[in-house]
């Protein structure tokens, strides 16, 4: 009888979107992999030249994105951490209710877990977020960002692109369908 149960569970969570967890996994071990690369190799603010307008520039982020709040006092690490772990279990709920066949719905799903799951790993272990990669135009910078921010950023669009675009031609698809 318990066999039962677990053979249900198990056969239950692979048809969900949860079975898709896995690119979450190595983009999260992308990204802290290239954080203990720069901590290690670099020397905190000096730039390094990797292309035309981009540098690796060894930088920490102790508030959120562009630094907001980042000279509050330490309180914040955990406000953005509380924040991260709460969006990511609202993630994994929208994971397991989606079917497991793969979309730009799941993929984004993934990358902004996977990004907010990197940043908080950072802010919990350290206080702060290891921010490397410094895109520049003549003297303007862009923030410098890290590659959980570039996975929040694709998987951002990927979800607006899901649901205003392609759920939306979806809907018509089905309702000329059912007009016919």
């Amino acid at each position: 009888m318990m066999s039962d149960q677990n053979n249900n569970l198990k056969a239950g969570w692979r048809s969900t979107g949860l079975i898709t967890l896995w690119l979450a996994l190595v983009v999260i071990v992308l990204d802290q992999l290239t954080k203990y690369w720069v901590n290690s190799a670099l020397e905190f603010g000096v730039p390094v030249a990797v292309l035309p307008h981009l540098n690796f520039t060894l930088v920490y982020n102790e508030g959120a994105a562009f630094s907001f709040l980042a000279d509050m006092g330490g309180w914040q690490r955990w406000l953005f951490s509380a924040l991260a772990v709460a969006v990511s279990v609202v993630l994994l709920l929208w994971l397991k209710r989606l079917p497991s066949k793969w979309s730009l719905e799941l993929v984004g799903i993934n990358l902004v877990l996977s990004g907010a799951l990197g940043n908080v790993i950072d802010r919990i272990v350290a206080g702060r977020v290891t921010d490397f990669i410094d895109f520049y135009i003549g003297i303007w910078h862009y923030a410098t960002f890290n590659v959980a921010d570039v996975a929040i950023s694709i998987g951002a669009v990927a979800l607006l692109i899901s649901e205003f675009f392609l759920k939306k031609t979806d809907r018509d698809s089905e309702e000329s369908k059912s007009n016919s």
